[in-house]
């Protein structure tokens, strides 16, 4: 939780219902604890991820926000697919509370004069990434920052029409998003891969049109739902499925385990020195991560950071992911 929002929390409880007795919101005077609510749902997109970020119910949060819209005479919030959009007026807001949260933080700042980073950090992304990109980042930062957690949600799947529960997403292919900034993030590469044993018993193939003759490991065709990841037909169309998995973790240990030919990532399989890599002068296919969030939550320290390490993490992690480490 935020420690701006730690703090409001017990005094948006206490307080709600006296507030509403006095009335103050007739003024046309926002209430700073108030502001602080709405940026809460403005960051995540729901208000149920506010009132647990906040430590509140959700009535609570749906009181408050109906209080600030009194306040200001009109609406802040509308409702869209999967979440909670700001208006024009929400967004003039949502300004005004990041400038209250921010004269917060400062009050907050160590000797050192930086502020301290709490509260917790929500990233989806895809389950190779999540392993080796995500998760070293998110530990680099918490050494930094002890009281700052880091959610990491493993999920292969397109950017989602909201941003509701998280404040980052990681996706392969460029997004169509609504009211976000989507950015890249990193190149990577998917090559052919097969087992020593594998090899051994059905020997190796040397040209495209030999791949007929072997079976392949990758996505269930029927779930895949990343256009940019449905490239296993175009690369080699006669091949036989083997063993399917929406976990690419899956793909690596079937073929390990002699499944067939797996289409993997590079940064995956070249940690694994029982697998060979085949014809990577014919099949070498570039695809590119990108990263996506609410601009809202792109402006918190909190989620700067643990963004900016991702970045580096995954620059300094640049030839296992074009597969060119040596």
């Amino acid at each position: 939780m935020r420690p701006t929002m730690r703090k409001i929390a017990p005094c948006i409880c206490k307080n709600a219902d006296v507030v509403d007795s006095v009335d103050r919101h007739s003024l046309g005077r926002p209430s700073a604890d108030d502001l602080l609510v709405l940026l809460a749902v403005g960051r995540t997109g729901r208000f149920t991820s506010a009132a647990e970020d906040l430590g509140v119910n959700h009535t609570t949060i749906s009181r408050r926000i109906a209080a600030l819209e009194k306040s200001l005479g009109g609406r802040l919030l509308v409702r869209a697919a999967g979440g909670w959009e700001l208006t024009d007026l929400g967004r003039q807001a949502l300004a005004a509370a990041e400038s209250v949260e921010s004269v917060v933080d400062a009050l907050a700042s160590d000797s050192s004069g930086q502020g301290r980073l709490k509260g917790v950090v929500r990233v989806s992304a895809t389950d190779g990434f999540s392993a080796y990109i995500a998760a070293p980042a998110a530990a680099r930062v918490r050494r930094r920052h002890p009281d700052l957690a880091v959610e990491i949600v493993a999920t292969t799947r397109r950017a989602s029409r909201q941003r509701s529960g998280m404040d980052v997403e990681i996706v392969v292919g460029r997004p169509q998003v609504h009211r976000a900034e989507a950015l890249p993030l990193a190149d990577y590469v998917l090559g052919l891969y097969a087992s020593r044993d594998y090899l051994r018993e059905r020997g190796t193939p040397h040209a495209i049109e030999e791949l007929a003759e072997h079976s392949l490991v990758y996505f269930v065709d029927s779930m895949l739902q990343v256009d940019d990841l449905d490239v296993a037909r175009s690369i080699a169309p006669e091949m036989r499925e083997s063993v399917s998995s929406t976990n690419v973790f899956v793909h690596v240990e079937a073929t390990r385990a002699a499944a067939g030919i797996g289409l993997l990532p590079c940064f995956m399989a070249d940690r694994h020195s029982d697998l060979v890599r085949l014809l990577p002068e014919l099949v070498s296919t570039k695809l590119t991560y990108w990263l996506v969030a609410r601009s809202e939550a792109l402006r918190r320290r909190e989620v700067a950071a643990v963004v900016e390490e991702i970045r580096d993490t995954a620059e300094r992690e640049r030839d296992r992911l074009l597969g060119t480490f040596r």
